[in-house]
């Protein structure tokens, strides 16, 4: 039996389900189809045990130029609104203080410039840059057993989301589901897309399925899936699985330490997990893995699928390990991974975050972790930093959607008007209802208590141990 679809997404990740959302919600698509290999929806990357949990607004993260902020800004306001719209009891999200840390003046110098000089303090008008008394009255372990003479700065935020990406995935599929000529096939393997010039025939190990356009949210599997049908031969990946360390009850909130420009990955940060916050997580780590999924060795062949065995993909991975920042980044990471000696070589970057932390107070986390696809053009022999998303004829390949999981109902949005485009403009979207139903739900400063400094120090102080009881590579 073949069913016959407008539309077929393949994955069921935050990606893949957010799409579905949007355009069972908010267009006229008649048919749609979303087909999910394992038997859960976000099994995998947007587990929220995979996955860093943060949303990212750009606010604290150093190493987005103001350009990348103000694009991710609107990304994460449109997922906060979600939340604030779907989840008032925070089943899905809780939301805490967040900073960014500088110690020392160098530190300082460049948060303060940052905040004054490069707009981030007008961009973000919640955010404040703090000294040392303020800091301690939020995150007190961040400042006791620490030197007194060493200057400190940070900037902070009550926007601080801490977000189980794998139940929002969940509940866009729910809401999805609710509506007539959606279907929603788990357990269900693509084994071939066939493109026949008039519409995609999906083989799956649960029949056949047709479709007049098609997107892929497959995370890794996506640029695997594009190579086999034509797509992406200019492109590699530099598969990266993410790691933590965890404490008992250290933090309120997420401290993030400041991040080198360089480096693609996020900065060493302390945070509370979204479901526990007596479980104090730090990291991630990161290194480089020849699997496309975490702990999977059976996705190793699908790796070397992607991989190629071109000498542009050799000369690529050979220019890229070679990096005189990025290579010492990489073999650190793979002492961290070391029973012992790992935890000894980590503990400097927890006791930048908590200076009284002992060796004895951390452990690897079992089970934590994801992995985190970075793209490689092997035209340039380079690390592609921007968004990886490949258009063909009436098909999109997501791969890793820029900065992940925090922007994906941005990159839905812009998804489901080329999908209205693929299916010949037949169909509308109706964009000004899906705003209002996400980032017309977002708290703004002029309409928050939270805005004035007491309520913020008030609101960020908060565990969340009453309120927030229910953060990737999105792999974020």
């Amino acid at each position: 039996m073949t069913d016959e679809y407008d539309l077929a997404i393949i994955g069921g990740g935050i990606s893949g389900a957010s799409l579905l959302y949007t355009v069972a919600k908010f267009t006229d698509v008649e048919d749609v189809v979303l087909i999910e290999k394992e038997p859960e929806i976000a099994a995998i990357n947007s587990h929220h045990t995979n996955n860093s949990q943060t949303l990212h607004f750009g606010d604290i993260e150093t190493n987005y130029t103001l350009e990348k902020a103000e694009e991710v800004k609107e990304g994460a306001e449109l997922l906060a609104g979600y939340l604030e719209n779907h989840d008032p009891d925070r089943e899905m999200h809780s939301k805490r203080s967040k900073m960014v840390l500088a110690v020392g003046d160098e530190e300082v110098e460049k948060l303060e410039s940052r905040y004054h000089d490069e707009g981030f303090g007008d961009l973000y008008p919640k955010l404040r840059s703090i000294d040392r008394e303020e800091i301690a009255d939020l995150e007190p372990k961040v400042v006791e057993g620490r030197d007194p003479d060493m200057k400190l700065r940070a900037l902070q935020t009550p926007d601080g989301y801490v977000v189980d990406y794998g139940a929002v995935s969940k509940s866009f599929v729910d809401l999805a589901d609710e509506e007539d000529g959606v279907d929603v096939y788990t357990g269900t393997t693509v084994t071939d897309i066939d493109d026949g010039g008039d519409g995609f025939r999906i083989t799956t190990d649960n029949g056949i399925f047709e479709s007049d356009a098609t997107v892929v949210a497959a995370g890794s599997h996506s640029l695997q899936i594009a190579k086999e049908m034509g797509y992406g031969q200019n492109m590699s990946l530099l598969p990266v699985a993410g790691s933590f360390f965890l404490a008992d009850d250290l933090l309120n909130g997420k401290v993030y330490t400041l991040q080198m420009k360089k480096l693609p990955f996020a900065a060493v940060h302390g945070d509370a997990d979204v479901h526990d916050g007596d479980i104090t997580r730090f990291g991630p780590t990161a290194k480089v893995v020849p699997t496309l999924e975490r702990g999977r060795f059976s996705t190793a062949g699908d790796f070397l699928d992607v991989f190629g065995f071109s000498s542009d993909s050799f000369l690529s991975y050979a220019n890229i390990l070679a990096d005189r920042i990025l290579l010492p980044y990489v073999l650190r990471n793979l002492v961290y991974d070391l029973p012992e000696v790992g935890k000894r070589a980590f503990l400097p970057n927890v006791r930048k975050v908590v200076p009284t932390v002992e060796l004895s107070d951390i452990d690897r986390a079992s089970g934590y972790g994801g992995v985190r696809p970075q793209i490689v053009d092997t035209d340039a022999k380079d690390l592609d930093m921007g968004e990886a998303k490949i258009t063909g004829e009436d098909i999109l390949f997501n791969i890793t959607p820029s900065p992940g999981a925090s922007t994906c109902l941005k990159n839905a949005m812009a998804d489901t008007e080329q999908v209205i485009e693929f299916l010949d403009g037949d169909y509308a979207f109706d964009v000004d209802a899906f705003r209002a139903e996400t980032i017309g739900q977002f708290p703004r400063a002029e309409d928050s208590d939270d805005a004035t400094n007491g309520d913020a120090a008030d609101d960020a102080g908060d565990t969340g141990d009453d309120a927030d009881v229910a953060e990737p590579a999105a792999a974020d």
